[in-house]
Formats: C-alpha cells, sequence, structure tokens
C-alpha cells in the first residue's frame, strides 16, 4: 500500500466520513478557509484513484468519489509502519514514548492494565 501525503490523507478522511462524495461535498467539508480550489481537489481525488485508494462511479462528465480501501485498513497498515519504524516493534518502546509524552491518563493506565490481565488469563 502507497504511503499517502498529508493533503492526500485529509481528503480520504472526508470520504471515509462521507462514504461517497463529489469534489464540490470534499471541499464543502473541509475546514478551510478560504476553501481550496475546486482544480487542487480534483486532482488529489484522482491521484488517489491512480494509487488505488478511490474508486467512481461516472454521471457523464461527473464523478461520484467513494473509499477503494476502508479506514480500518489503512490505520493497520500505517500504524504497522509507525510501530516496525519508530519503536523497533517494541510495545514497551510505545507505551513508554506515550506515558514519557503524557498521551496516557490514569484512566487509561487502568484500562490496559484490565486488557493485559483478560490476555494473561486467556
Amino acid at each position: 500500500m502507497e504511503e499517502l501525503t498529508k493533503a492526500e490523507e485529509r481528503i480520504m478522511q472526508v470520504l471515509w466520513k462521507l462514504q461517497k462524495a463529489f469534489v464540490k461535498d470534499i471541499i464543502d467539508e473541509l475546514d478551510d478557509e478560504p476553501k481550496p480550489p475546486y482544480n487542487t481537489i480534483s486532482s488529489i481525488v484522482r491521484l488517489l484513484e491512480k494509487k488505488g485508494y478511490v474508486n467512481y462511479k461516472a454521471y457523464g462528465k461527473t464523478y461520484e468519489y467513494y473509499p477503494a480501501i476502508g479506514k480500518d485498513e489503512y490505520a493497520k497498515t500505517t500504524f504497522s509502519k509507525l510501530f516496525s519504524g519508530y519503536f523497533d516493534n517494541s510495545p514497551t518502546s510505545l507505551l513508554s514514548f506515550m506515558v514519557k509524552e503524557e498521551k496516557l491518563s490514569e484512566k487509561d493506565i487502568e484500562e490496559i492494565k484490565k486488557i493485559i490481565n483478560q490476555g494473561s488469563k486467556s
């Protein structure tokens, strides 16, 4: 699976949310002010289609786009690359990083402990 640029990923987030959309719908959903030009978003969507992330249904010269790859599938692949590239496939390294960066609340830590305990009982 080819990596996405930040702009491509933003468009995919919109498509995952909307399920299907015309370029105008994508632009309307973006929080950007001023809104990006139609041609810019159209070009990004066509690149996503070439990469295999998006399919479309044609209505004459108008295209309705929809995700070809699910958000969960993309998240799994992206996380695997992040996990291996930055944390050497070590859950300890990942959790240590999250604790040091204060990304885990006490509640999160308790939930993780429960998950670990349930896993060790299996």
